[in-house]
């Protein structure tokens, strides 16, 4: 299964089970792969952030 998500920004095709995957809740968890590629932070606390410090929107400091 594959997402767009232009309404967020993102331009790139969403591979499940390498860019993110399902929650038992039903919520995209994107990987700390997808993240570190995007390159910037969206500032919405993401569970496997890759940035220091976390949730700083534009932020492209990688840990």
């Amino acid at each position: 299964m594959t997402f767009f998500l232009d309404d967020m920004g993102y331009d790139d095709e969403l591979v499940e089970g390498k860019d993110y995957y399902m929650s038992k809740q039903g919520y995209r968890i994107m990987t700390a792969s997808y993240l570190s590629e995007r390159g910037w932070c969206c500032g919405n606390g993401c569970m496997h952030c890759p940035y220091q410090p976390k949730a700083v929107k534009g932020n492209t400091n990688l840990k």
